[in-house]
């Protein structure tokens, strides 16, 4: 371990868990031959090294630590578990349900199983970050690899094509999916497992991260009885998140919902949810098309992929009805090309768009730690012009709150442009820029509502910097 970090590396942080790290105040730092190294700053050494060659059955080295050294490494190498999932994890002793249950405790999106000539790493995603958690052996990784493809009902004699599957996880205080996806690479089937939660009840539009004008923006254009509304982002930037806390605002007795997903990420009471499924031809133009006859007032797509579906849900809006889905672009107004580029016809595209909207996640940085200091040219990208209002901003520095990365939490940060009579000339001759009408509608891109967090000290330059390079 290097001098001055206190970063342990996977073999060692993976031999002690979270609980038991928190709990006996010990972080391991080596090995012995016959032994292994621990830090900690309790006082009875005698006491507690006895009770730890019990619980951990192997031999054990104390050594003596300060306190606030300890401290770093505990909050830099574990995670205190976010819901009470204790109970589950020490009475488990099944490697793959611990990690199932660390994940979903400690808040992770998605689990990475990565193979590689030697070992195999398992990943977390934290805040949008990969954090590696566990290492094992290449001998242990087709086990391993087996027991996750059998509870998800895929073929474990199929190594050479990719596979999807869904595990549904049960503890003693809660229940949630995982979708699995496998992908066969040069030493192994890599397999990444999304953890997909059933609990709606913090999704809200007014929670998510509009500004209050966007709010009011976005309210207006989905309170229209027809009409599509596209919500575009790269993967993980919370588009899935904001169709849901929108189907809970537009769900009641009175209205009838339909959606089509892959996967079903929430489930959502009232609402009519099918999942995809195309090795049997249920993708989503048929269903698009099977939704009509079902009487809908909304229908949710979970992503417009090629020209049949964005047709068909063109023709859905046309008839009358409300239609919601995501699309993957840059900007707000670059799903005006994507939707020309797949053969769509502008002038349907005009008479039916009521609303685009791109989105990203930016992590927040954490407010017990976060750091003024004075602007300079060279934090920015070279042909952004900098606001002569940013004469400050934060930087991320790491306290045991946000476990020494300097963030805690995200937030999304929104460009809304509703279509007006005003754009159907723009959109029919596919311009690519409409700043000056942005500009006239005072609407806020991206890249502003980047700054304007950065001003607020809500996130660092470094954080958005790919945002300012557009």
């Amino acid at each position: 371990m290097k001098e001055g970090t206190y970063h342990i590396p996977t073999h060692l942080q993976q031999q002690i868990s979270s609980e038991q790290a928190f709990h006996y105040r010990i972080v391991p730092v080596g090995e012995n031959e016959d032994s292994l190294v621990l830090k900690t700053d309790t006082a009875s050494l005698d006491t507690l090294l006895t009770e730890l060659n019990i619980i951990l059955e192997k031999p054990v080295t104390l050594q003596a630590c300060e306190t606030k050294e300890l401290q770093k490494y505990l909050f830099t190498n574990y995670r205190l578990q976010a819901t009470n999932e204790n109970a589950s994890l020490s009475y488990t002793k099944d490697f793959l349900e611990k990690i199932l249950l660390t994940g979903k405790s400690i808040g992770s999106s998605d689990i990475h199983f990565e193979p590689y000539e030697e070992r195999c790493r398992i990943r977390f995603r934290l805040d949008g970050k990969l954090i590696e958690r566990y290492s094992i052996p290449m001998l242990d990784y087709p086990t391993m690899v087996n027991k996750i493809k059998i509870r998800a009902n895929l073929d474990i004699a199929e190594k050479r094509l990719p596979q999807d599957g869904r595990i549904t996880v049960k503890s003693y205080t809660d229940e949630f999916d995982i979708r699995v996806s496998s992908l066969p690479t040069l030493h192994g089937e890599k397999l990444v497992l999304r953890i997909l939660s059933r609990d709606t009840g913090k999704i809200a539009l007014e929670q998510l991260g509009f500004s209050k004008t966007e709010l009011e923006r976005y309210q207006e254009g989905i309170k229209k009885p027809n009409g599509i509304v596209l919500i575009s982002g790269p993967t993980g930037s919370g588009k899935t998140t904001t169709l849901y806390a929108t189907l809970k605002t537009l769900n009641n007795e009175k209205t009838n919902i339909v959606t089509i997903e892959d996967p079903i990420e929430y489930t959502l009471e009232g609402v009519n949810q099918v999942q995809l499924k195309e090795n049997i031809g249920l993708d989503f133009a048929s269903s698009l098309k099977t939704f009509l006859r079902q009487d809908p007032d909304v229908i949710m797509v979970g992503e417009i992929r090629d020209v049949n579906t964005a047709n068909m849900a063109i023709r859905a809006a046309l008839t009358g009805h409300l239609v919601l889905s995501t699309i993957h672009t840059n900007s707000a107004w670059a799903t005006i090309s994507r939707l020309v580029d797949m053969g769509v016809p502008p002038f349907l595209i005009a008479n039916t768009l009521n609303m685009s909207v791109a989105q990203r996640l930016v992590r927040k940085l954490c407010n017990a730690c976060k750091q003024e200091k004075p602007i300079a040219r060279e934090f920015f990208p070279k042909n952004f012009k900098t606001p002569p209002s940013i004469k400050k901003h934060f930087v991320p520095t790491g306290c045991d709150a946000c476990h020494h990365t300097g963030y805690s939490g995200r937030k999304a940060i929104y460009e809304i442009v509703p279509i007006t009579k005003t754009l159907y000339g723009p959109i029919i001759a596919n311009e690519l820029q409409i700043d000056e009408y942005l500009i006239k509608e005072q609407i806020a891109t991206l890249k502003k509502n980047a700054i304007a967090m950065v001003e607020q000290g809500i996130t660092s330059i470094e954080e958005v910097y790919t945002l300012l390079t557009n």
